[in-house]
């Protein structure tokens, strides 16, 4: 990157976050703009947004964001960046390294360390009940957060340090599912659909965009839903039959990140008003212009609702 400062709006834009992302993180971790001209708005150097691309990186993958902050915060090496070796091991607080028959869940609460322990006796009938708990009390964005996404980092840290709990992961994954399917379709849910949701060509993890869709139909809103493993082609074909208003492209890994599923949608004949980038898969420097990368769940939900409303609440077909 050249030296020169940037707003805050280009900034948001190289790391494909919300401007009001930013702000979170300058407000609550102290992560904002350093270089300050009297009479006008601060602005972000180099070295500022090699930290919040430190940041960026480690909070989409699984580090908690005021540890993510406390390792941007560290000074950058010559590149602009924190040296790799002196990163921490993306995993959640609290997972411990070696084998074991405990799904580590870090530092999440008595409900997450129960699901934990149903998972690993296999008592699907358990699962549910504490999955369908949280969905009624909590709703589906906090259930994500809270009980569901630690537990499932942690069987995929210890299948990483063991090769196993692979019977664990496909169990809970089908609760997870259908857990979601009944989460009420409630007010404008039943009106045209806005928002179209598709995994990357090849990508095969749909529990992310389940959750989505769970969250935008507690939200009232109507979706599409693809799923796994869809084409370049196919996604732009869908695009162009239904004129959603924002798209939603899934990737888990870099391996199904090609940034050119993005593009061809950039330049479809009915180009979405919203394109979004989700998952850790998505690196910022390799979005198209355009295209936005929301931080979490909860945001994803926000730029979706965000769009709707622009154009209008639907009031049926």
């Amino acid at each position: 990157m050249a030296d020169e400062a940037l707003s805050a709006g280009a900034v948001a834009r190289r790391l494909g976050v919300a401007v009001t992302t930013l702000r979170t993180w300058h407000q609550r971790y102290g992560l904002g703009p350093s270089q300050h001209v009297p009479g006008h708005h601060r602005r972000y150097t180099a070295a500022d947004l090699a930290r919040l691309e430190t940041m960026r990186r480690l909070t989409a993958e699984g580090i908690t964001p005021a540890e993510a902050a406390r390792w941007a915060r560290q000074a950058p090496g010559p590149t602009g960046e924190v040296p790799t070796n002196a990163l921490p091991e993306v995993r959640p607080v609290g997972v411990r390294d070696g084998g074991g028959q405990a799904i580590p869940v870090g530092r999440a609460g008595p409900a997450a360390r129960g699901l934990a322990r149903a998972a690993m006796r296999l008592d699907s009938v358990a699962i549910g009940e504490a999955i369908a708990r949280a969905l009624a009390a909590d709703g589906v964005v906090a259930t994500w957060d809270r009980l569901l996404r630690p537990v499932l980092v942690g069987i995929g840290e210890r299948h990483a340090a063991t090769a196993g709990l692979i019977e664990v992961e496909h169990l809970v994954s089908r609760c997870v599912s259908e857990a979601f399917a009944t989460v009420p379709r409630i007010g404008t849910a039943t009106g045209p659909a806005r928002i179209l949701l598709s995994c990357a060509d090849e990508e095969q993890h749909t529990l992310p965009l389940e959750a989505l869709a769970a969250a935008l139909a507690e939200a009232g809103m109507a979706y599409r839903m693809l799923g796994a493993r869809v084409p370049a082609a196919a996604l732009v074909e869908a695009v162009n039959r239904t004129g959603p208003a924002a798209v939603v492209v899934w990737s888990h890994t870099r391996a199904t990140a090609d940034p050119a599923q993005l593009t061809v949608l950039l330049t479809s004949p009915r180009r979405p008003l919203l394109v979004l980038a989700a998952g850790p898969g998505w690196w910022a420097d390799s979005l198209p212009a355009g295209v936005v990368r929301p931080v979490d769940l909860a945001e994803a939900v926000s730029l979706a609702l965000a769009v709707r409303d622009s154009l209008g609440r639907p009031t049926g077909d």
